[in-house]
C-alpha cells in the first residue's frame, strides 16, 4: 500500500486554494523550499504532476484536479478522527461552529444552544455572524459546521432545509397610532422608515415595496435590529424587522409591531454540505431546530 504523507497532502491543497507556494509556505509557518519539495515528492510518489505555472501563478493540471477531491475528502477525515478521539484525550465532546444572522443569534438559537449544551456540557460551540452569502462561502470552505440563514439560499454542495417562518412586522413606540391603522405599502411609504442595509431580509423588504409600485427610501439604514429597535423606541421612524425580534414585549417595553398587510414571511434555513460527516452536535442541532417551528 502505498503511504501518503499527509503534509504533503495538504501543502499540495494550500498551493491550489492560493495558487502560490509563497502563500502557502506562509499559511504553513513553513519556507517555499519546503512547500516545493513536498509537491515534489508527492508528484513523485504518485507518478503524476500536479502543479504547474500559468504565467505567476500555481494551477492543478488535470491529475491535480482529479487528485484535489480526494485531497480534501483525507483532510476531511483526519478531522473527522481527531473530533472522535478528542473527548478521550482531554474530556471536550467535540466542537460545533455555526454561521447565522445577528437576529437568528439572538432569538432563534440561544434555547437550541442551550439544550445541546446542557446535554453536551464539554461541548465547545463557535458562533460567528454575518449575512447569507459570506456565511454560505464560509460552510462550502469548510470553517463552520453548519449555517443558520434567511433564504434564498444556494450551494451545489449544500443541502439546505426550511426550519422556521419569521413574520416580517412594523414596529413603532406604544400609542403612536390608532389600532386600527393599516401597516400597507402606502401608509409606511409615507412614513420615516428605519430599514435592514442589505442581506435577504432587507431584499424581502424591498420587494414587499415594489409589489405595489413603490420604491423604498429609508430615513436611516442599519446593519444592527437592535439599533434599529433602539431608534425606534426614540421616536425616529417605523422600522420593519422580523416578528421574533419584537415579540417579546416583557423585554423590550418601548415597543409594539403590528403585521404588514399583505403579510410577509422571511424563511429560515439550515444549511449542511451533502459530504459533512454528522457528530453527535451536528445531529443534535439538526433535531432541535424544526422544533422550533411548532412553537
Amino acid at each position: 500500500m502505498m503511504d501518503v504523507d499527509l503534509r504533503q497532502v495538504r501543502s499540495f491543497m494550500d498551493v491550489v486554494e492560493l495558487g502560490s507556494f509563497s502563500a502557502a509556505a506562509d499559511k504553513a509557518g513553513l519556507t517555499q523550499p519546503a512547500i516545493s519539495l513536498h509537491i515534489r515528492l508527492l508528484e513523485k510518489q504518485l507518478g503524476v504532476r500536479l502543479i504547474e505555472r500559468v504565467g505567476r501563478r500555481a494551477q492543478p493540471t488535470a491529475a491535480g484536479l482529479d487528485f484535489l477531491v480526494h485531497a480534501r475528502r483525507i483532510a476531511e477525515e483526519v478531522a473527522h478522527a481527531l473530533d472522535t478521539v478528542a473527548p478521550h484525550r482531554d474530556g471536550a465532546s467535540g466542537r460545533l461552529r455555526i454561521g447565522t444572522g445577528a437576529t437568528a443569534c439572538i432569538y432563534l438559537l440561544p434555547p437550541v444552544l442551550g439544550k445541546i449544551r446542557k446535554a453536551m456540557p464539554g461541548l465547545d460551540i463557535e458562533v460567528q455572524t454575518g449575512n447569507t452569502a459570506d456565511i454560505l462561502r464560509h460552510l462550502e470552505a469548510n470553517t463552520i459546521d453548519a449555517a443558520v440563514v434567511a433564504l434564498p439560499a444556494s450551494g451545489r454542495s449544500l443541502d439546505i432545509r426550511e426550519i422556521y417562518l419569521d413574520e416580517m412586522v412594523a414596529a413603532f413606540p406604544l400609542d403612536s397610532f390608532p389600532a386600527d391603522q393599516v401597516m400597507d405599502v402606502s401608509f409606511l411609504s409615507a412614513q420615516p422608515l428605519l430599514l435592514y442595509e442589505g442581506g435577504n431580509t432587507r431584499k424581502l423588504t424591498d420587494q414587499w415595496f415594489s409589489a405595489s409600485g413603490r420604491a423604498v427610501q429609508p430615513a436611516m439604514q442599519l446593519g444592527s435590529v437592535e439599533a434599529i429597535k433602539k431608534l425606534t423606541e426614540a421616536g425616529l421612524g417605523i422600522s420593519i424587522v422580523p416578528r421574533m425580534a419584537v415579540e417579546q414585549k416583557n423585554e423590550f417595553s418601548g415597543l409594539t409591531w403590528r403585521s404588514l398587510a399583505p403579510p410577509v414571511e422571511r424563511r429560515i434555513a439550515l444549511a449542511l454540505r451533502r459530504d459533512k460527516h454528522m457528530t453527535a452536535p451536528l445531529r443534535a442541532l439538526a433535531a432541535a431546530l424544526p422544533a422550533l417551528a411548532k412553537k
